[in-house]
């Protein structure tokens, strides 16, 4: 285990100010979990082939949990492995509108002693959770999302294991931290800040490509004394449920999350419709996240509260290269950018500018490596870089993109782009280059490995630093490539509002929790950093609390004497 607890569980019987005192060395320290490299021979990795072995052509059963209970729909549907689809990976069912209001009562019966409990006590059920994900649950998670989500054993490990543990481990650690920070309190009176959980039930939508974002939009809310409707994404229902019940495992009261597979629309109109709804934690797409802010505007006047909108919603990622880059730097760190999971990051790198003194470099080494990536089944061969975009809608609207790179004039495919998804839903990592910065494909968001380039004239730099802020509506991520430090600061500069994480000299991928703390605005969300500390506070409602200790002897003012 990779934490010390600092706090004795026998509270000594102490004055307010010493209590005070004591309460502050009540913290924990965490640390980043470490990132298992599954070499041959290593137990980690016979641990993983056997967690693989075992799902090999199973089926899981996945119910609606509602009030603590397992549920059945008749409107039954099924998970398929993205690079297998013969393989049906999980049997689930759709919540309907009466078992949605089923889970919101369910949930609101359970706030307010969930939200009375000590947040050292709900700290140390995701602390657990960590745990067990570090240690014991650690092969059966992994497998189930490379499994279910079509991951390489790298990709699944820093998501469903070290990024999903930080997530647990941070979030109790800055949850403990808030508690203890406490206003000023004057000698006649004893000021306190209660962090309440939100009066009401949070929704939290999750997506198909990071467990760990399940998880946390789940967890994060609940963490901090709210309930939760969880709808987790119909192509990630295998992992999200193996989540859902380690927490239930690691203490978390049946009520406080319910487990609400549904239909999109269905469950954005029934939550957002209950006079209860005070928070939507979601990842997902732009028409999705403004169809439900639309009906929280429309429905306005029926709330208790201002319900809280946190939202995550992809970019149009840049790497913008300078001439004093290093090419080997700018090739590798692109192709993971682009093309590590299939380009299914909400931070993949799919737009490339790079100067014509440097291109002739950058496309041999590029070109090159490109025709070394693997693409095929991760569970079976290890050395695969990546597999199957996640499903058959996604693979349609990526090969119409490949389609409009061939029929265009402006567009030459320079690599890859072969389609098959006979066995499973397959795209050869496509490198294409653009004679227009402002075609549509360096515009509008793919998530797939497609990546276009445009050359831009060298002298012409400053230039391009104005075409990258302004040729996409979304801020997510994005990144610089250059060895001078001017250059460095005047990008940094110009392209403040164009990414909410910015690398220099690295890929536009692969935030760390606590380190490098993710989101960006525009239409790329709400960028609220979950990772970073000022998180929680999206989840909390505070009570500033006043005790005098000295009576009021006199209405009237000195002044008035």
């Amino acid at each position: 285990m990779r934490m010390q607890h600092r706090h004795d569980n026998a509270v000594p019987c102490l004055g307010v100010r010493s209590w005070r005192r004591w309460q502050h060395r009540s913290a924990i320290e965490v640390t980043n979990e470490p990132i298992l490299e599954f070499k041959p021979g290593s137990p980690e990795r016979a641990a993983l082939q056997k967690a693989l072995a075992d799902l090999k052509g199973k089926t899981e059963a996945i119910p609606c949990v509602i009030g603590g209970e397992e549920v059945w729909t008749p409107t039954v549907r099924y998970q398929l492995s993205p690079f297998n689809h013969a393989h049906k990976v999980a049997k689930y069912c759709y919540a309907d509108k009466e078992l949605i209001s089923k889970a919101i009562n369910a949930a609101l019966a359970a706030r307010k002693e969930w939200d009375l409990k000590p947040v050292q006590d709900r700290a140390q059920i995701f602390l657990r959770a960590a745990d067990m994900l570090s240690g014991p649950r650690r092969a059966e998670v992994l497998a189930k999302t490379m499994i279910g989500q079509g991951k390489t054993v790298i990709q699944a490990e820093i998501d469903a294991a070290a990024e999903l543990i930080d997530f647990f481990r941070f979030n109790a650690k800055y949850a403990l931290e808030l508690e203890n920070s406490q206003p000023i309190s004057v000698d006649v009176s004893t000021n306190s800040m209660v962090y309440r959980g939100l009066e009401g039930f949070v929704a939290a939508v999750s997506p198909f490509n990071f467990t760990a974002i399940g998880g946390n939009l789940a967890g994060a809310p609940a963490l901090m004394g709210n309930v939760v409707l969880w709808k987790p994404s119909d192509t990630a229902l295998l992992s999200s449920y193996a989540v859902y019940k380690i927490l239930l495992e690691a203490g978390l009261p049946p009520n406080v999350v319910q487990f609400v597979p549904a239909d999109g629309p269905v469950f954005g109109d029934t939550v957002t419709s209950s006079e209860h709804f005070c928070g939507l934690n979601f990842t997902g797409s732009v028409p999705t996240f403004k169809r439900l802010w639309k009906q929280v505007s429309e429905n306005l006047d029926r709330y208790r509260n201002f319900p809280r909108l946190a939202g995550e919603c992809g970019g149009k990622n840049f790497h913008l290269v300078h001439s004093s880059a290093d090419v080997v730097s700018v090739v590798n760190g692109t192709l993971r950018s682009a093309f590590e999971y299939g380009g299914q990051k909400c931070s993949a790198c799919s737009r490339l500018y790079a100067p014509d003194s440097l291109w002739p470099q950058i496309k041999e080494k590029l070109l090159e490596e490109h025709g070394k990536i693997k693409v095929g089944d991760p569970a079976q061969d290890f050395g695969t870089f990546f597999s199957a975009v996640i499903d058959d809608k996604s693979f349609a609207r990526i090969k119409k993109w490949i389609e409009h790179a061939k029929k265009s004039s402006n567009l030459t495919i320079l690599a890859g782009g072969g389609c098959d998804d006979s066995v499973g839903y397959f795209v050869e990592p496509c490198i294409v280059e653009s004679k227009d910065p402002q075609d549509p494909i360096m515009k509008e968001e793919i998530f797939g490995p497609v990546l276009t380039v445009y050359v831009y004239p060298e002298k012409r730099y400053k230039e391009v630093l104005e075409l990258i802020d302004t040729t996409t509506p979304y801020g997510l991520t994005g990144a610089v490539f250059a060895q001078e430090k001017r250059i460095i600061d005047e990008a940094r500069n110009l392209l403040r509002n164009a990414a909410g994480n910015f690398y220099i000299n690295d890929k536009s991928t692969g935030a760390v929790v606590a380190q490098q703390p993710f989101g960006g605005s525009r239409i790329s969300g709400t960028n609220d950093k979950p990772g970073g500390p000022h998180y929680i506070l999206r989840w909390t409602s505070p009570q500033a609390i006043k005790e005098t200790h000295v009576p009021l002897t006199d209405w009237r003012y000195a002044y008035m004497q």
